[in-house]
This record gives C-alpha cells, sequence and structure tokens, in this order.
C-alpha cells in the first residue's frame, strides 16, 4: 500500500468517528439539561413569547428532525446564530473574529517547546550524568510540576512588580515594545492586505501592508501567556527527548554504524536525531490537543478573546449553537492532528506498517 493510499484509508477510517461525535454533540445539548429558551429569557421562562422562540428555533419539531437539521447544518459549516453571548449575530463570524487569537497563541505555545523543549532534552541526552543533564531534568521536573492556573497567576504577580524596575531588574511593561497591561487580547493588524478589487465575480486583494512595531507588541502581550500555556509540554518533550536520545545512542545499529567507522556527525544527524524524532511525534500531536483546553483556563485568565474564552462563555451561559459549534471544530482539529501524526510515522520510520 502506498503512502498516500495509506493516507486516503484513514481519512475515510475517520469519518465514523466524526459522525459519532456530532451525535453525541447533539444528545448533550438537544437531551441535556439546558434549556435555550431558558438561557435567553431566563430560568423562569414562559408564556407566548417562549412558546414563539421554541417555535422559531425548531425546538418543537419531532426529535428526528431536529437530529436530521443539526447533522446537516454541522456538515455545511451552517451553524447558525448565537443565542446568548452576542444574540442573533452569526456563530460563524465570531469564530471569524475570535478564532485569528487563539491560533496566535497557539502557535508561539507549541513553537516554544519544539525549539526549547526539545533541544535541551537532546543536549541532555547527548550529555549524561553532567550538570547541563542535571539542570535540565530538574528545570523539566519543576516545569512539568506547576500547574497551568498556578502558573499563569505566578506570572502575572511576578512581571507586575516589575513595573517601575523591579527586584529583577527590568521593567516588562517597557523594556522592548511598551506595553500598558499584561492581560488583554494583542493587537493582530499587523499584517493585512491594503484593498480588494472586484475581478468579475472573485474579490482579489491588492497589495499588502505590515507593521513590524505592532508585530513585536503582540509577540510581547503573547508570550507570558505561551511560556504558561506551553509549559507542561516542554517539560514532556525534554523528559522524552532525553530518554529517546539515550536509548537510540545504545542501539546496535548506532553501534554497527560506529563499527563501521562512519563520523560522528553523520551517526548523530542520520541515525540518532532522526530515530530519536519518532517517540516525540505522538507527543507533539498529543499535547496540541491538550492546549486546545489549556487554553480555555488560559485565555480566561490572561484576558485573551479567543476560541478557548468565547466557549468558556457559551458553556458557562447555554449558548448552545455556539458551544455546540465549537465542540464540533475542536473535534475536526483533534482528527486532523491525529491523522497528520500517522502520516508523519510513515514518514519519518517507513517500517511503520502501511497495512496496520
Amino acid at each position: 500500500m502506498s503512502r498516500w493510499r495509506y493516507f486516503f484509508q484513514r481519512v475515510l477510517l475517520s469519518i465514523p468517528i466524526l459522525f459519532l461525535v456530532m451525535t453525541l454533540i447533539f444528545v448533550i445539548l438537544r437531551m441535556g439539561p439546558l434549556d435555550p429558551v431558558a438561557a435567553m429569557l431566563g430560568p423562569e421562562a414562559s408564556g407566548v413569547q417562549a412558546e414563539q422562540i421554541r417555535e422559531n428555533l425548531g425546538l418543537n419539531e419531532p426529535l428526528w428532525r431536529q437530529y436530521i437539521n443539526y447533522m446537516v447544518d454541522l456538515i455545511t459549516f451552517n451553524f447558525g446564530q448565537s443565542y446568548v453571548i452576542q444574540s442573533g449575530r452569526s456563530v460563524n463570524a465570531l469564530i471569524a473574529i475570535f478564532a485569528p487569537r487563539t491560533i496566535w497563541l497557539g502557535f508561539w505555545a507549541v513553537l516554544l517547546p519544539l525549539f526549547i523543549g526539545i533541544p535541551l532534552g537532546f543536549y541532555a541526552g547527548l550529555n549524561p550524568n553532567s550538570w547541563g543533564d542535571y539542570v535540565a531534568s530538574f528545570s523539566g521536573i519543576v516545569w512539568l510540576a506547576m500547574p497551568n492556573f498556578w502558573l499563569a497567576i505566578m506570572m502575572l504577580a511576578v512581571l507586575r512588580r516589575t513595573q517601575g524596575g523591579g527586584f529583577l531588574g527590568f521593567d516588562w511593561y517597557t523594556i522592548g515594545p511598551e506595553v500598558r497591561s499584561l492581560i488583554g487580547t494583542p493587537p493582530l493588524d499587523f499584517i493585512g492586505f491594503e484593498e480588494w478589487q472586484s475581478l468579475g465575480m472573485i474579490p482579489m486583494p491588492s497589495g499588502f501592508y505590515f507593521d513590524g512595531g505592532t508585530l513585536a507588541v503582540a509577540i510581547k502581550m503573547i508570550l507570558p501567556a505561551a511560556i504558561v500555556l506551553g509549559s507542561a509540554s516542554m517539560a514532556t518533550e525534554l523528559r522524552i527527548g532525553r530518554t529517546a536520545i539515550l536509548e537510540t545512542i545504545n542501539s546496535n545499529y548506532v553501534e554497527t554504524a560506529r563499527a563501521k567507522g562512519l563520523p560522528g556527525r553523520v551517526i548523530l544527524w542520520k541515525h540518532v536525531f532522526r530515530n530519536a524524532l519518532i517517540p516525540l511525534v505522538p507527543i507533539i500531536t498529543n499535547e496540541a490537543l491538550l492546549l486546545l483546553g489549556g487554553s480555555v483556563i488560559v485565555e480566561v485568565i490572561f484576558g485573551i478573546n479567543g476560541l478557548g474564552r468565547l466557549f468558556f462563555l457559551s458553556a458557562t451561559q447555554g449558548d448552545l449553537p455556539l458551544a455546540g459549534a465549537l465542540i464540533f471544530i475542536f473535534t475536526l482539529i483533534t482528527i486532523s492532528l491525529n491523522i497528520l501524526q500517522d502520516f508523519l510515522y510513515t514518514v519519518l520510520d517507513p517500517r511503520v506498517g502501511y497495512e496496520q
């Protein structure tokens, strides 16, 4: 079986899983304790107005018809309108506004562990029982032991005490690009299209702008939240990377390569690093999934108006269309990452069977 055939087979196998999740979402939202009319009018909702809303929302239709309509709407990405958070506004529009902030946070929360955790783990594995190994391993244990919510509060407390020059010897507010607050949504308008032109029926962008100062502010504002969100991933990648390097170095094929007289650099790059990356693939993809859940807490604490905070508000205030749409999108991301993980396995190690 070719690699691409294996890939498309994995895509097809994910369809029943997605169908099952969509059904569970419908059962939880339609048959759960949350009443969308009560969420809109209050817990004592009754009378003509409540009945009119039920009729407009299609809640008086037979359950099987509601189920079919719901499934069709999800598949076609027709998520309807928000009930509570921004009543009457399209859910798609809300997601389009809030998603870039979460993507910006997730990008840095994944990037930092990749370029700090994995190199430190590889360094510790290549220099076992050295001071560098002890410091890196101890740091990994400390990072892993700190929960996100606690680390976020500590991070804010420490950075706030630097205002005007604190015990750390710098002022976080003024070092580099100046920021007025540690919390809030970072500005993401550092790049964009200047104007749009109509090419027949299709609008086409013409020219784009880029503001380096706004980009620097956006990076600075997201860094504390990204460090908190990626801290556990950083520690896990460090520990797994160290173990993978130690196991690979002591493997038989590396000993054989040494016996053949291959240069140490060739052995390191061609045999050790590539094989040490294999156990890190599921770690990285699975932690990307954990970031989705962690973003809810981190975005709430740091006041970032992203999808995580939007989901928190929709779930606590009973905005069922919005909550259901976000769960569906999170499920799509989860399934996509799992497919990507399986595909990367076949790239890094062709022995990982296409037949399995």
